[in-house]
């Protein structure tokens, strides 16, 4: 994909790498799915960074608006599936 992702720039380097993963993870599971204890260790890292909802849904409607591919929705599907399985979004 060819968008920048929405970060801010008061993170360090390792957060933005972080940040970005989860961006990745989601990205996978709409293209050709993710193992759901990988998207929910991205997502975990993802909240030590963005601990507020408000932050978190402002990044996510960002990424969304870019990539058409919805972060909330994702995790939503993650959250109820069970340990070991295939997240896809298609």
């Amino acid at each position: 994909m060819e968008y920048q992702y929405p970060i801010d720039y008061h993170w360090t380097t390792d957060e933005i790498v972080d940040v970005i993963k989860f961006y990745e993870a989601i990205e996978r599971a709409y293209e050709k799915g993710i193992e759901r204890d990988e998207l929910m260790d991205t997502y975990r890292r993802f909240k030590e960074i963005v601990p507020g909802k408000a932050q978190e849904k402002t990044l996510c409607g960002e990424f969304e608006d870019i990539s058409g591919y919805s972060s909330y929705r994702t995790i939503k599907k993650a959250k109820t599936a069970l340990p070991g399985e295939k997240i896809s979004m298609k």
